[in-house]
């Protein structure tokens, strides 16, 4: 007969080691950190949307042409969607470039 038991050890200690993962063993203690919030340009009137105004628009965009996602600019959802709304309208008159090489 055997002696293999299904690789379970018989010491009944099934909890993991404190890695590298639990910040409470660390020096200092656990670590937060604090994001300041941003606010919506649009909202407190810093940023002027509008199609025929292109370079305004350009700090919504990359410079690869693509729109840059709500938590990167802190635009709000309703003002989010009427930047993309007012880009797309400026590539289709051609002040805007559909993608940048």
């Amino acid at each position: 007969m055997s002696d293999y038991t299904n690789g379970n050890s018989d010491s009944g200690d099934n909890r993991r080691s404190s890695g590298p993962r639990d910040r409470g063993s660390m020096p200092g203690g656990p670590r937060r950190k604090y994001f300041r919030r941003k606010v919506c340009k649009v909202c407190i009137g810093k940023a002027n949307v509008d199609y025929k105004d292109s370079d305004s628009l350009r700090r919504f965009t990359t410079e690869r042409g693509k729109i840059l996602p709500r938590r990167i600019t802190g635009t709000c959802a309703k003002h989010q969607r009427l930047v993309a709304r007012e880009i797309k309208r400026a590539r289709s008159l051609a002040l805007l470039p559909f993608v940048n090489k």
